[in-house]
């Protein structure tokens, strides 16, 4: 029987990882085994670019916000210190946010993708217990009777809805006209 391994803390952020009769379940999502494409253990990256992109867009739109109020306030909230206070603070706010994006560290992620392009995401602390987690998934790949379980914490985007934030996000229609173009 292979080894258990330690449940996670946090019982909000634990997901149970496992493979009983030829599925693998990742909380209540299941994966028939032999649709199962990759099986990786990684350290993800933090998207520096998009935090940046995403700090310069919050900030543009707070520089409008400031201006609209100073055309609607004939100019009042600009001449006096409020104004340029919650500007300010608005500004640092985002700077704070920016900078905690920036030097967010890497993470060890397991990812499993499947046939269709269907992609999961898990992560735990250690790289080692993904690592020994990846290595169980393919063993049970090849051996039928191989059942286990495991502990792991979701990634900030496994629940978002169910909806797949890794890849292409479309809907097909029998893989024709992807829904355009109906008669």
């Amino acid at each position: 029987m292979p080894p258990r391994f330690p449940a996670p803390p946090g019982p909000k952020e634990r997901l149970e990882i496992a493979v009983r009769r030829r599925m693998l379940w990742v909380g209540s999502a299941a994966f028939p085994l032999q649709n199962i494409t990759r099986v990786e253990a990684l350290k993800a990256k933090p998207h520096r670019d998009t935090s940046l992109a995403g700090f310069l867009k919050w900030l543009a739109y707070s520089v409008l916000a400031y201006l609209l109020l100073a055309v609607v306030d004939g100019g009042a909230a600009t001449r006096g210190a409020d104004g340029g206070a919650i500007l300010l603070a608005a500004a640092i706010g985002l700077v704070v946010l920016l900078l905690g994006e920036l030097f967010r560290p890497e993470r060890p992620v397991l990812v499993v993708e499947t046939a269709s392009g269907s992609l999961k995401a898990v992560t735990l602390p250690n790289m080692d217990e993904l690592q020994a987690i990846a290595g169980q998934i393919v063993h049970a790949i090849d051996h039928p009777d191989a059942d286990f379980a495991a502990y792991v914490h979701r990634t900030d985007n496994s629940h978002r809805n169910g909806v797949n934030q890794h890849g292409r996000n479309n809907s097909r229609n029998n893989s024709r006209n992807n829904g355009r173009n109906r008669p």
